[in-house]
């Protein structure tokens, strides 16, 4: 297999004019990976080859003229939490991956990361206070806060909330998002206006879930600029991973794709 030079990101042009802070939603472009993984696999948790896995990381952080050490990752749990990092001392001395769903930073060379295989990654930044965030947001993590989670950490370093711009990345669409009635009986006792996320499915019973349209209205109620990419995971096989296709197509396992965020050194 001959493998591609580098990976392509997708870009924001929300996030593009950001001054030193450079993103990017990486796609399976340009890793090393192949069979299931085929590609950028960055995930730790899949049971793709260490040295493809590494190699992956590598060049996502070789994007941002970073060392690989220099992009963090978490153990993602679906959880609400945040954790802020002042620096890559800082981050050694959690030792291995701590469990949350989202990072945020106010200090150069730090590469953040959130992996995602049909959940939505969401990258935020404040230009102007040089602070920047990604969280990992599937159903569960968007349904209890993590988003919300992280604005307040971004306040916490500085930024300011009207002006912090956060796009959710390639996630699920509602079209490809199927649920059960006990599902939609979740989301409407939590909130009954929720109703408009779903849609009938052509299963009895069901209905189709539109998560990214709940993601941009919490991160809107939560006060910042919000938008989204518009792409889908599960319908684009050739650019994304997506948990929820790999289990139709009864697959043993998964890649996982990464979306990143770094303010640059000078």
């Amino acid at each position: 297999m001959q493998h591609e030079t580098g990976p392509r990101p997708i870009v924001s042009e929300a996030l593009s004019d950001t001054g030193r802070i450079r993103h990017g939603y990486f796609t399976r472009q340009g890793g090393v990976s192949e069979g299931l993984y085929r590609g950028l696999n960055v995930g730790i948790g899949s049971a793709d080859s260490r040295e493809h896995v590494g190699e992956n990381r590598a060049r996502v952080a070789g994007w941002f003229g970073a060392p690989a050490e220099n992009l963090v990752t978490l153990y993602q749990v679906h959880s609400p939490d945040v954790v802020t990092l002042d620096g890559i001392e800082d981050w050694r001395r959690y030792g291995e991956r701590p469990k949350a769903d989202a990072l945020v930073t106010k200090r150069p060379g730090l590469v953040l990361g959130v992996l995602s295989a049909d959940c939505g990654p969401i990258l935020f930044a404040d230009r102007q206070a040089g602070v920047v965030g990604a969280a990992h947001a599937g159903w569960k993590g968007a349904l209890t806060g993590v988003l919300e989670n992280t604005v307040e950490a971004m306040v916490g370093l500085g930024a300011e909330r009207e002006r912090i711009v956060a796009v959710l990345g390639p996630s699920i669409g509602r079209d490809s998002y199927e649920v059960g009635p006990e599902f939609v009986e979740r989301f409407l006792a939590h909130d009954p206006s929720y109703e408009a996320y779903f849609s009938p499915s052509p299963k009895d019973g069901h209905a189709m879930f539109d998560l990214p349209g709940l993601t941009v209205r919490r991160l809107q109620q939560a006060g910042v600029q919000a938008g989204q990419l518009g792409l889908c995971t599960y319908a684009d096989a050739d650019r994304f991973f997506s948990y929820r296709r790999t289990t139709h197509a009864r697959e043993p396992d998964y890649g996982r794709q990464i979306s990143a965020i770094a303010i640059m050194e000078d």
